[in-house]
């Protein structure tokens, strides 16, 4: 498959996505700052646990009634559409876990659960996740009749002895295969891919970057591997059994990627996020410009306006306990807040920073009551972390994204 399977070729004019998901050469052009409404799906669901994750997925062998989950994704939408009221929809996500062992008929149904709910334009970005292993031709086409216009692959690695480290069940030839079906089935795809890993050096990262971009079509997510708690792997670095590389490593694998990735076309637009000029996700836009989302499935978190005031809602993690939930109360809420203005003011702060862009700071008073402080903005200025964008933009630069947690900690006090 992998001489089958050609890399993009060098030198193709720059490409521009448009949101019917179509890929056309065209001139570059500015993304929208609308922060939009977005829809967030999570099917919680893997064929089995890597050693990495912390997210909330949950391995069945004995299957899944996808109908009844299907049913679930229905009532929690209409939940959903009572509280937000009526609003137009700009895209859609369906995560994981591991979306891909969902059957087309079971995403279809979400699909059409959200166009009942509220306004769904034609053409909107529509995403869904998918694993390597879990990847057939005939459910992509599925899944391309339900609507699904972009694919996110969890790919991870490029040589078998890593993807075998991470605890993935593919090989790169799998990859590079379920690659060639999104590019062949879908207007748009997207990959991750995770560095950092033991004993990986920047000139090793760098050809193996490379090589990825070679197969991308448009967008590249790039995550450094860390150790998070409730992990095999956090157990194994506890025991002193897992050694990752040290700050001064992970700081030059992550320059590297950098200069790599603007080298080949695909800049950072986000910190761990790299597109051609117009293909970025729509979708984690909403998310890093601050727009709203619902949440619905289990474990999902939603950001919205109910009443003048952002809400943080989030439901059940367990599958079963959510799913017993949702068909008794109709939703699988397990909390929620609402957020005061300095809360949304600092939450602004952390999401916008991350993205190349930067913030709008009259936005940013807006939510706040108050400007940033001056004197903490120019010190931070005269030390090259920020730079103004525009006459009311600010945004981090290479060296403040190297240290962002304790930049937006600066601003924020």
């Amino acid at each position: 498959m992998e001489q089958e399977l050609r890399p993009t070729p060098a030198g193709l004019a720059p490409r521009d996505c448009r949101d019917d998901g179509a890929v056309v050469a065209l001139p570059r052009r500015t993304v929208d700052r609308d922060p939009g409404f977005g829809v967030y799906v999570h099917w919680p669901f893997c064929a089995a646990k890597c050693p990495y994750c912390d997210f909330n997925s949950h391995v069945r062998h004995r299957g899944v009634d996808q109908e009844r989950y299907a049913a679930a994704f229905r009532a929690e939408l209409a939940d959903r559409r009572r509280r937000t009221g009526p609003r137009t929809v700009t895209s859609i996500f369906i995560g994981g876990g591991t979306p891909s062992l969902m059957k087309p008929e079971t995403v279809a149904a979400v699909l059409d659960a959200v166009s009942a709910n509220w306004t769904v334009p034609d053409g909107i970005e529509i995403t869904l996740e998918a694993n390597p292993s879990s990847v057939e031709a005939e459910r992509f086409r599925g899944y391309r009749a339900a609507g699904v216009n972009r694919v996110s692959l969890g790919v991870q690695a490029l040589n078998d002895a890593d993807l075998k480290f991470l605890g993935r069940l593919h090989d790169v030839e799998e990859a590079l295969k379920a690659i060639g079906l999104a590019r062949e089935i879908f207007p748009r795809l997207s990959f991750d891919l995770i560095y950092a890993r033991p004993g990986q050096t920047p000139a090793a990262w760098t050809e193996e970057l490379k090589r990825a971009i070679g197969y991308a079509v448009d967008h590249l997510s790039l995550y450094q591997l860390t150790i998070e708690e409730g992990t095999r792997f956090h157990d194994l670095y506890a025991a002193g059994k897992l050694v990752v590389p040290d700050a001064d490593a992970a700081a030059d694998l992550y320059e590297a990627t950098q200069e790599v990735t603007a080298a080949h076309g695909l800049p950072a637009y986000e910190i761990s996020n790299h597109a051609k000029p117009g293909c970025e996700s729509r979708h984690n836009l909403t998310y890093w410009r601050y727009g709203e989302y619902v949440g619905v499935g289990p474990g999902a978190h939603g950001r919205y306006v109910e009443d003048g005031r952002r809400v943080v809602t989030f439901t059940e993690k367990f599958p079963e306990a959510w799913l017993g939930q949702v068909e008794v109360k109709g939703h699988g809420l397990s909390g929620g807040e609402i957020l005061s203005r300095e809360e949304e003011a600092d939450e602004f702060l952390m999401m916008g920073l991350r993205l190349a862009e930067g913030i709008d700071l009259i936005r940013y008073e807006a939510l706040s009551g108050r400007p940033l402080p001056s004197d903490r903005v120019a010190l931070l200025r005269q030390e090259g972390l920020v730079a103004p964008v525009g006459n009311s933009g600010l945004r981090a630069t290479p060296a403040g994204m190297a240290v962002l947690d304790a930049l937006v900690a600066d601003l924020a006090r």
